[in-house]
């Protein structure tokens, strides 16, 4: 199995693929260098199999290499997130008590 994780941001949205099949995608709004992460979909054949987590981690990565600041709306990225304390500070430190964090 083979997936990848890439924006797609004529759709505004991270995608991931797995075997070049879309399998879900995180919805975000960006201002600036701040993006707002208010919904996630993994696609019914793809449930159960870690893709959601890979999806959010993926996309959590491309963020922090432009050096943006997550808002995690959607309420699974504040769980990957403490999963994966390493991206923490991609949340405001004054917003993380909203997200749980």
């Amino acid at each position: 199995m083979t997936s990848v994780v890439q924006d797609n941001p004529s759709a505004s949205r991270f995608e991931i693929t797995v075997d070049n099949e879309l399998a879900g995608w995180v919805d975000y709004r960006a201002d600036g260098d701040v993006y707002a992460l208010p919904h996630t979909r993994v696609l019914p054949a793809f449930e159960g199999r870690g893709i959601g987590s890979e999806l959010i981690v993926g996309t959590l990565r491309e963020l922090a290499e432009r050096d943006a600041q997550v808002l995690p709306f959607c309420p699974f990225v504040p769980k990957v997130i403490r999963d994966h304390p390493e991206f923490l500070d991609l949340v405001p430190a004054d917003q993380r008590g909203m997200f749980g964090l």
